[in-house]
């Protein structure tokens, strides 16, 4: 879910679900609306970096507590919860939000670099040192998300800010597109390439069917804000 703000300013939420029984698809449902709702209603124009970062986490952190309520009130609902990647871009500057293993990426120039960092056990595992970054990919437990929205009462939200150029993109998106599509194939399909809203959707759509060409079966949600202003 996206919006432009009359400063020019804009924003992004992706969410991905888990939970049974179709419970995923409402918590990332309920997430996605709270977060970016309370970003709309509460972004300022004259914002400090600082408070911009605090609308950011506490609007994930409503989230939070809604989805997990419903969750605990509602029995057969226990355990859902959703991933979140939040991001408001205001001039050269992104500020990123994220729980759970949905990503953050900045594409300039210079490559592709993951902004946010995986909540899984593989990831835990690899930062302790215990597994090298191939294993990161084959290790049978790297599905194994280690923190989400709506699964604890309280919840830390990571928190980023990043310094982005112009022809520079911002990339959200769910895992289901990570685990297919490495940094260089990021980079070569989309960095400098969407000049208008129809291109940036035709990029997203050739990857989304390059994904099912190769097998994906989760589900793929991305979004790409582009500082295409003068170049």
């Amino acid at each position: 879910m996206c919006s432009v703000f009359d400063d020019g300013a804009v924003c992004a939420v992706v969410c991905d679900g888990m939970g049974g029984a179709g419970f995923g698809s409402l918590a990332s449902s309920i997430a996605v609306a709270e977060i970016h709702g309370r970003i709309e209603r509460g972004y300022r124009r004259d914002f400090s970096p600082m408070s911009m970062k605090n609308l950011l986490v506490t609007s994930v952190s409503a989230a939070n507590t809604i989805v997990y309520n419903k969750a605990r009130t509602e029995s057969e609902k226990m355990g859902m919860g959703t991933t979140c990647v939040a991001v408001i871009v205001r001039g050269s500057t992104a500020y990123i939000a994220s729980v759970g293993d949905s990503r953050a990426y900045h594409l300039s120039d210079g490559g592709v670099r993951q902004v946010t960092v995986d909540h899984t056990y593989v990831e835990m595992l690899y930062e302790q040192g215990k597994i090298n970054k191939q294993e990161l990919q084959t290790h049978k437990m790297r599905h194994y998300i280690t923190k989400a929205v709506g699964v604890e009462e309280n919840i830390e939200v990571d928190s980023f800010e990043v310094d982005i150029g112009v022809g520079d993109e911002i990339l959200l998106c769910s895992d289901g597109l990570s685990n297919y599509c490495n940094d260089e194939m990021l980079f070569d399909e989309l960095h400098g390439k969407a000049r208008s809203q129809e291109e940036g959707d035709r990029l997203i759509k050739q990857l989304i069917d390059y994904v099912n060409s190769q097998g994906g079966k989760d589900n793929i949600t991305l979004a790409m804000i582009c500082n295409n202003e003068r170049k």
